[in-house]
């Protein structure tokens, strides 16, 4: 018997696209779900003739919160593995002057996730099984000045998933937290990144799959920003606003 669907939310993503794969390799069968039904088609059909296995598509908008219960709805199954890698990344220069764009950034990274994955979760408690994992960020851990409404969003989703996990965790459900660190991808392709520090999206979705099988909880994708991010937190606030980072 196949393992019960996996659905990936924001499945146009460079990251979804190699999460999507991921899984289909592993025989589960996919449920793509994204803003642009007509561009998934073309992921459908490669993961169907690379891995046949089955592929369905939903169209799918985070920032219309209204909708979600109606999405899920008309899933054809409810997924037992649900991974969330919705989000968007505007300039924090821009975003400071611009109110829709930082508004944008705090619904598309926190309030759209946030109320998808709520109502799946009540789903899977009242099921008893499922997996929900969340593509957050180390920036979310202390708010920096170069790209701190993004991180506040983040950070928003981090606690989010944080709670939904310790609700859940005697309900047979596992929630995942995963921090990437930066990676390369169409959201990130103007910034210069440094290569030590940076990750590519078919790493980041074996890091997913292995932390699904083996249960974990939190995971960094790239070790060190979790030491990088230890050190930033344990910073003194008076030495810190002094960096201006």
């Amino acid at each position: 018997m196949s393992p019960g669907p996996v659905l990936v939310l924001g499945a146009l993503s460079d990251i979804g696209v190699e999460i999507a794969y991921k899984f289909a390799s592993k025989g589960y069968n996919i449920q793509l779900a994204a803003r642009k039904l007509n561009e998934l088609k073309f992921h459908s059909d490669g993961i169907k003739k690379k891995y046949d296995v089955d592929v369905k598509c939903f169209e799918f908008d985070a920032l219309k919160t209204e909708t979600h219960l109606d999405f899920i709805k008309n899933l054809d199954l409810l997924p037992e593995i649900l991974i969330c890698s919705v989000g968007i990344m505007i300039d924090q220069k821009s975003s400071q002057k611009i109110p829709n764009e930082r508004l944008k950034i705090i619904r598309t990274n926190f309030e759209g996730p946030m109320n998808i994955l709520s109502e799946f979760a009540n789903l899977f408690e009242k099921r008893g099984s499922g997996t929900i994992v969340g593509i957050s960020s180390v920036a979310g851990e202390r708010g920096r000045a170069s790209n701190y409404i993004y991180g506040s969003a983040k950070a928003g989703f981090t606690t989010f998933l944080s709670g939904l996990r310790n609700r859940l965790s005697k309900k047979n459900i596992h929630v995942v937290t995963v921090l990437p660190g930066t990676v390369y991808t169409k959201m990130t392709k103007n910034l210069n990144l440094p290569k030590i520090l940076t990750t590519i999206p078919s790493k980041v979705s074996e890091d997913i799959y292995q932390a699904v099988k083996k249960k974990r909880n939190i995971i960094h994708t790239i070790k060190i920003w979790a030491i990088i991010m230890l050190l930033i937190k344990v910073i003194p606030e008076e030495i810190f606003k002094k960096l201006n980072i």
